[in-house]
């Protein structure tokens, strides 16, 4: 097939192609087009679990159980009319968000054409946010976060030594990378990070849990952002109590409010109030390592070149990676978790199933 292209593209007269050049060209064409039926689809029963927990990030006896936690269907059809296993088209949209491939180089794995692939991600990953988008943007839709999870996470926090009984959580913003964009650059540009970002803000249990706020341009400051997502109402709505009070910690950018706690500022602290902001610095930089786990599991959202604004939903794909992670968590544990020796819920109970 190379020497064909090569003698195509020696042929620079258009009278040179005669119908052998045309039947050739049309030939190439089709075998590139029609390349997936070299290959077979996707033998979840063939598939070796360790190979599957590296394509995947889940082990092979839990894909059926996660899509069936996540409502996903037992077979999804597109606009065009190609239809598709629900637990296959779960395997490709964690495929795709595993690592950063390409959707061509995704083709030997499923047997399936690119243009397919993408239209399977892009349907998998909307059936999953409309049908669970709103555990990550409101904690009222968390039921298994009730008063007594509260203080399951406040001794747990106070246990490593936090100096407030009632803390429950971390709050903290992050900022994502994204490609370049055509348009509105200004909008979307760091000069202290000097890379295109889109920013995301997220309260983290101790369990590893995440609650996710965005995306937000990248010249939103915290308390903007705090403010437009609603999130300190939902605090107010659910973690207040006839006779405690439950608080969230984050850094010396988010507001002082009655639920929602930072450090000490200025120069002339005590020194009770410098022990007090070490202590809970060291505490809050556990909401690193959840960040850092969305990240490590689905590398795709962490490659910028393919985080293109307008051609790929930025924000869906990465709330759709935070709510996967989350899922993880609850089958596997978390690092954070680990550190505060606490259990996530079951995958059933954070899904509401």
């Amino acid at each position: 097939m190379q020497e064909a292209f090569i003698f195509l593209a020696l042929c620079d007269d258009e009278e040179a192609f005669g119908d052998f050049e045309v039947a050739l060209l049309h030939n190439i064409e089709n075998s590139v087009r029609n390349i997936h039926k070299v290959y077979d689809r996707l033998d979840l029963r063939t598939l070796d679990p360790e190979e599957c927990t590296l394509m995947f990030r889940f082990e092979k006896e839990h894909l059926p159980r996660l899509a069936a936690a996540l409502s996903v269907p037992s077979e999804i059809r597109t606009r065009n009319r190609h239809s598709i296993g629900g637990v296959e088209a779960l395997c490709i949209l964690l495929r795709r968000l595993a690592y950063p491939n390409r959707l061509t180089d995704l083709v030997h794995y499923f047997g399936i054409s690119s243009t397919y692939i993408s239209i399977i991600c892009k349907n998998v990953m909307n059936v999953i946010l409309e049908r669970n988008k709103e555990l990550l943007l409101r904690i009222q839709s968390n039921s298994w976060l009730h008063r007594e999870k509260f203080e399951y996470y406040a001794q747990a926090i106070a246990a490593k030594g936090c100096p407030i009984p009632n803390c429950w959580g971390f709050i903290d913003g992050t900022a994502r990378a994204i490609c370049r964009p055509s348009i509105n650059q200004e909008h979307y540009y760091s000069g202290h990070k000097r890379k295109h970002c889109l920013k995301y803000q997220s309260v983290l249990c101790p369990d590893g849990i995440t609650n996710l706020q965005g995306p937000f341009h990248w010249r939103r400051h915290d308390a903007a952002m705090l403010r437009d997502s609603g999130l300190y109402e939902q605090l107010l709505q659910t973690a207040v109590f006839p006779n405690k009070q439950y608080v969230i910690y984050g850094d010396s950018g988010c507001p002082i409010r009655q639920l929602l706690l930072r450090p000490f500022q200025g120069r002339n602290i005590s020194e009770d109030q410098q022990s007090f902001n070490a202590a809970m610095s060291g505490l809050r930089q556990s909401v690193e390592c959840g960040f850092a786990k969305v990240v490590n599991d689905f590398a795709f959202i962490d490659f910028k070149k393919n985080q293109k604004l307008l051609l790929h939903d930025v924000g869906s794909m990465y709330k759709t990676a935070v709510l996967l992670g989350n899922c993880h968590t609850c089958l596997y544990g978390s690092q954070v978790g680990s550190f505060f020796y606490t259990q996530p819920p079951s995958l059933e109970k954070y899904l509401n199933v």
